[in-house]
């Protein structure tokens, strides 16, 4: 493998392990935050330790994932300098923000809520608590806007052979980066509400503290449905910016070959792009992927042979990562309204039904990661869309030194990954107390 592989190995495995854990951490704040709310409110003792019992998970979760987040920034220096040369103006000042203010007062305000129990009122501590959950969703908007540049640039001016800022106020309004933030937060807060019915639902398989987690369940699934609702309902209007400014990822994402009006979507289809075709297709839907598109059945959805081969996304990545995303989106939607009718009795519904629930816990984040493989990979060749390709960002280095800190990333990751699944497992089993 060259060093332009190896480091978008390395920079794709690193993001997809750092993912782990970032949904859950932006959710996760939330509800303890509602679960503290609920406390201070009635002064009900359990909501107290449901906050504890959950936070302690948030906390083993936040800890090992900012560990794995500090090293993506560095690649941009080792393995992407002339990327970082070439947009370091627009990119750095948003990666800047980010950290100086939403980290550090996310980091501020956790320490506070982490050692305040005893030490504040509860309505200051629980005030603590939201802005660790104001300030973790905020610290995702800076870095998907930076994100937005690469999949939509604006706000800049070429000069001197590099992307210059021209105007601020475009690329931190940049709609693209805006809707594609909604639809990761919206995601996240589903992911963490699975993880709390998922949790819940393994107490009340076994009758253990059944008060405790009937109520987290409850809380959990309200919280759920109203998020996967807004993941369906943002994830749409993301369809229809991506057929704006992306065509060539939309076209990759239906594999969808030659334009036309009045496009169709298939239910099934196997991608050929060696011969520029389908070699299979089943089910198609007239007009249906014209309509999702561009909100117009009669639209025109541009084909990818009307695209250079050599500007195309992977076509048969980019459309299954999409039909999985999709697909587990429509099983957790499902899944979320069975909960929200079982939300007032939880223990009474059915031992099949609980077991779903807990093994619904790693459908979201299967969900998220291929949505994530959707905007990176369907966004390729270029590394910001239409002015720098990836093959031109790369560092001057050799393979062999991307190959060992690829390596290295590889071992220390997976331990990391590990830990943290066996933590979260170790805890979520414990008594609430």
């Amino acid at each position: 493998m060259d060093t332009l592989m190896l480091s978008r190995l390395q920079f794709a495995f690193a993001t997809f392990i750092h993912f782990i854990f970032v949904p859950l951490t932006l959710g996760l704040s939330i509800l303890v935050a509602v679960m503290e709310t609920k406390f201070v409110r009635t002064g009900d003792e359990t909501y107290k330790r449901m906050a504890k019992f959950w936070g302690k998970l948030f906390l083993i979760n936040f800890a090992l994932g900012v560990v794995t987040g500090i090293t993506l920034e560095f690649q941009f220096g080792t393995n992407w300098s002339r990327y970082s040369t070439f947009v370091g103006d627009i990119f750095g000042s948003l990666l800047a923000i980010e950290a100086t203010a939403a980290f550090f007062l996310e980091s501020t305000f956790l320490g506070v809520w982490i050692f305040g129990w005893n030490r504040l009122s509860p309505k200051l501590h629980c005030t603590s608590i939201w802005l660790v959950a104001f300030a973790a969703n905020f610290s995702a908007l800076w870095i998907i806007l930076a994100n937005g540049f690469m999949q939509h640039p604006v706000g800049y001016v070429i000069r001197n052979g590099r992307a210059e800022l021209s105007s601020f106020l475009e690329v931190i309004t940049n709609p693209y980066g805006w809707n594609a933030f909604l639809h990761t937060v919206t995601g996240s807060w589903a992911l963490a509400g699975f993880f709390v019915i998922g949790v819940s639902a393994w107490h009340l398989l076994r009758k253990q503290h059944v008060d405790f987690f009937t109520k987290s369940f409850r809380i959990a699934a309200g919280f759920t449905l109203v998020s996967t609702l807004l993941v369906a309902a943002v994830g749409h209007r993301q369809g229809n910016i991506v057929a704006e400014v992306q065509p060539a990822k939309l076209a990759a994402m239906e594999s969808h070959w030659e334009t036309q009006k009045n496009a169709p979507m298939y239910l099934f289809a196997v991608p050929d792009p060696d011969n520029e075709k389908n070699s299979i297709e089943i089910g198609g839907i007239p007009s249906l992927l014209s309509l999702m598109a561009f909100n117009d059945p009669a639209a025109e959805v541009k084909g990818l042979k009307d695209f250079p081969a050599e500007d195309r996304p992977p076509v048969t990545l980019t459309f299954s990562a999409f039909r999985i995303m999709v697909g587990l989106g429509t099983a957790m939607l499902i899944l979320a309204v069975l909960a929200f009718i079982a939300r007032h009795h939880p223990e009474e519904a059915s031992h099949k039904l609980l077991k779903a629930f807990l093994w619904a816990i790693p459908l979201p984040y299967i969900a998220l990661q291929a949505g994530w493989a959707v905007a990176e990979v369907g966004r390729q060749p270029w590394i910001v869309y239409g002015i720098m390709r990836t093959k031109d960002a790369v560092s001057p280095i050799a393979a062999h030194q991307v190959g060992i800190s690829l390596a290295a990333f590889f071992v220390v990751y997976i331990l990391l990954a590990s830990l943290d699944i066996y933590l979260l497992a170790k805890y979520a089993r414990s008594d609430p107390h």
